[in-house]
């Protein structure tokens, strides 16, 4: 059957023929988005079609642009429809993505515990809409098509040595590190490795760790519960302060610190070279155990992404990593690097390993280079996007201070004087906005002091749409006059 031919844009197409908006006493923003769904799934609009600019179907629906920028902005957001600088908005090539992303999947509601709101400036979460799902599932394919049928009743309690050798050659080329294969244990993820390490520190005598202040507060939380009193460390722009932190090792006998040094969450700050041989030092110099976190480390936008530390100190640093940055927590893979004259001081806790077919989809996915072609691909969107969101902020905001490096999927917004991060935080969740507050990411009231932080908002742009951050700063900006008028 041939293919009907992509519908031409521009104001001399029956457009109101092709997306008829009805009389039903619904929004028209949801009656324009229901008729572009189907239209689609008709195939009036088939796959790699062009939709008109949002003021040319404006005029031409007699709607309020506003109407149609919601409703491609919501379709985009759901990946029914893609957003391409320079190209429009466009109904994807469903079949170039690969059965994954069939007809009506998106269009699929989803469970309301699972519903992130529609303007997404939440922190740690990256681009769903992305995730390469057809080449994961071609790697889950050869994993079963290549294992013998005795390695399929097999578990390696460090990891299957096909996935330990690829993640070892995918550290080594990406992030400098020194690693060996049998160097690698691969976890369900970094809590899952973090949960390990600690524990094997609180068998080993350690009592309480150094971390950095502010942090992500889910690695604290999994320390403290092995029984490791963390011990806040403040961080600036330059990293964590390490003469702080040995300050503080000498009051509490900690020998044992938690970092992030190629992009601190969530100041944004990366340590500083100086202070990666000072913290290094300080571990020689107490037979200490660094740990590393390392989080977004491959999305750096200014320059190639800093070396693990790792590197410096192979026999004093845990690396721990994962990709729940990099594709989505929902993989539930990661690993943790010692090697294993570390690993006779401070053993991993054992602990259940993912199951053998995802590890060996992990290891035909990094080796045929998919890992590291969608990293690509991700670094350029979050480039752009990084650009597109300090443009709006500079325009809506002028003067509200905006801080980070340009690395990773988020960047800290100051406030203006006398608001705060709550009552913005309120007023935005009713303009269907999620921002995260600096102050949930504090050990202490005081954390951010030393880098000249008062009340502040971490800002993700990992999981919003293209099209959708004009209007999501558009939007903050409204609650923080709401919040700065007490009207919150």
């Amino acid at each position: 059957m041939p293919r009907r031919p992509a519908p031409r844009t521009g104001p001399t197409l029956a457009w109101e023929t092709l997306l008829p908006l009805g009389d039903a006493p619904t929004p028209l923003r949801d009656r324009l988005e229901r008729s572009i769904r189907d239209a689609v799934h008709r195939g009036v609009v088939p796959p790699g079609s062009a939709l008109p600019p949002s003021r040319v179907l404006a005029e031409t629906l007699g709607v309020s642009r506003w109407v149609v920028t919601e409703a491609y902005g919501q379709l985009v957001a759901e990946g029914f429809l893609e957003a391409v600088v320079g190209s429009g908005t466009r109904v994807p090539h469903r079949p170039a993505r690969g059965p994954d992303v069939a007809a009506g999947r998106a269009a699929a509601p989803l469970r309301a515990e699972y519903r992130r709101p529609r303007f997404d400036l939440g922190p740690g979460i990256p681009d769903l809409r992305h995730v390469p799902r057809a080449r994961w599932a071609e790697a889950v394919r050869r994993a079963l098509d290549a294992l013998p049928d005795g390695e399929l009743m097999v578990v390696d309690p460090l990891g299957h040595p096909l996935a330990r050798t690829a993640v070892a050659e995918y550290l080594s080329r990406s992030r400098r590190a020194a690693v060996a294969p049998d160097d690698v244990v691969i976890t369900h993820g970094a809590t899952d490795a973090m949960a390990g390490v600690v524990a094997g520190l609180r068998a080993a005598g350690h009592r309480s760790i150094l971390v950095e202040d502010p942090s992500w507060g889910r690695l604290r939380e999994v320390a403290a519960s092995a029984g490791l009193t963390p011990v806040p460390v403040p961080v600036d722009a330059s990293g964590v302060e390490v003469d702080r932190l040995v300050e503080a090792a000498a009051r509490t006998g900690a020998r044992a610190a938690l970092l992030t040094p190629a992009h601190q969450f969530p100041l944004g700050a990366a340590l500083s070279p100086a202070r990666r041989e000072a913290v290094v030092r300080w571990a020689h110099d107490v037979d200490g155990v660094l740990i590393e976190d390392d989080y977004d480390a491959e999305f750096r936008y200014d320059r190639r992404p800093v070396a693990a530390l790792q590197g410096l100190a192979p026999e004093r640093v845990m690396l721990v990593g994962s990709l729940s940055k990099s594709l989505s927590q929902a993989f539930g893979l990661g690993w943790a690097v010692a090697p294993s004259s570390l690993r006779s001081r401070i053993g991993l806790v054992e602990r259940a390993r993912p199951s053998v077919l995802d590890q060996v989809a992990l290891a035909h996915f990094i080796t045929a280079g998919d890992l590291e072609r969608h990293l690509r691909s991700a670094r350029g969107r979050f480039r752009r996007r990084r650009a597109a969101l300090l443009d709006a902020l500079a325009r809506e905001l002028p003067g509200l201070p905006v801080t980070g490096i340009a690395a990773g999927m988020h960047a800290m917004l100051g406030l203006p004087p006398g608001v705060t991060a709550r009552d913005v935080r309120h007023a935005a969740s009713g303009l269907e906005v999620a921002v995260s507050d600096l102050a949930r990411y504090r050990a202490t009231a005081a954390s951010a002091v030393g880098a000249g932080v008062g009340e502040a908002l971490v800002l993700g742009y990992g999981n919003l749409s293209d099209a959708l951050v004009d209007e999501a700063v558009a939007r903050l900006a409204v609650a923080i006059r709401t919040a700065q008028d007490g009207r919150a």
